[in-house]
């Protein structure tokens, strides 16, 4: 990542208003591994990886996008690794593309929706470590149909009070919950 980009990183993160004491934890984890890895912060970092996720969102409808993720067997927001020189917002866009299939997906909102530090499991391919996750508000129509892509076991639209029955994962709740505020 480049200096310059570093830079607005770290001030779209400092703008950002946390919405629970473990979210500002996250923002501020977040800051500090930019800081200690002015190098590395993609997959060749064993500690962790920046990646970059969307909460898409139907305001109109008030359902929320989620993918049925096959390795992790959770229902949570599209996202991934950054690739190469793209931003954060870039990775979003382009994951949630490739997750959910949908292609009418358009930015809500400016700054980040959400913030979120979480382990990532061992495999037999990679260490456990952890993803230091920048998500953003993402607006979608409903009525188009998603398409699970090779990496989700289902993609579906979900009315906010549904996703409680579909997931404890506490960062999933939080964006559900944030979405419901007038």
């Amino acid at each position: 990542m480049k200096a310059a980009d570093r830079e607005a990183l770290r001030r779209l993160l400092e703008a950002h208003e946390p919405a629970s004491p473990r979210e500002a934890e996250s923002r501020d984890r977040i800051l500090r591994f930019l800081a200690e890895n002015p190098e590395s912060l993609g997959r060749g970092n064993p500690a962790g990886h920046l990646t970059g996720s969307a909460w898409v969102f139907d305001a109109r409808a008030g359902k929320a996008l989620l993918v049925h993720h096959a390795k992790l067997d959770l229902w949570l927001q599209p996202g991934g690794h950054l690739e190469g020189e793209e931003s954060a917002l870039e990775a979003s866009l382009r994951e949630a593309r490739e997750e959910t299939g949908l292609g009418a997906l358009r930015l809500a909102s400016p700054g980040l929706f959400d913030v979120d530090v979480h382990g990532i499991p061992a495999r037999k391919d990679a260490p456990a470590h952890f993803h230091y996750d920048l998500r953003f508000l993402l607006a979608a129509d409903s009525r188009e149909a998603p398409t699970a892509s090779a990496e989700s076991r289902d993609a579906r639209w979900f009315a906010l009070a549904e996703i409680p029955a579909a997931t404890r994962d506490e960062s999933v709740l939080r964006m559900a919950a944030k979405s419901a505020l007038p």
